[in-house]
């Protein structure tokens, strides 16, 4: 299986998904840390995929979403966004919606 198609298989199977560096206890950047971070002051369930385990899926996660940067979150299969993204929809209430309507 292609990195493309292991990113589709984990997003649509999963309803809430980080692509992250390094795992939600111990993340390997401060974007991640903060993904992380804002994730569990949701209560969201979410499955997170450490890109550097993996440098077919590190690369391939950036065509897949066509977005430069990881973090990168995905909920119900849909791209939602990175940190920054996360951070100002967290902060309006978006994303807690958002993760409340997750499968």
């Amino acid at each position: 299986m292609d990195a493309q198609a292991k990113i589709k298989e984990t997003v649509t199977s999963n309803s809430v998904v980080l692509y992250m560096k390094g795992s939600p206890k111990f993340p390997q950047c401060g974007f991640s840390s903060l993904a992380t971070q804002i994730l569990e002051a949701c209560n969201a369930k979410f499955v997170a995929v450490d890109v550097l385990q993996d440098q077919a899926v590190r690369e391939g996660i950036k065509q897949f979403a066509n977005w430069p940067t990881i973090p990168q979150l995905y909920i119900n299969g849909e791209f939602v966004g990175g940190s920054d993204i996360m951070r100002s929809m967290f902060e309006n209430g978006e994303l807690q919606a958002m993760l409340d309507g997750a499968k």
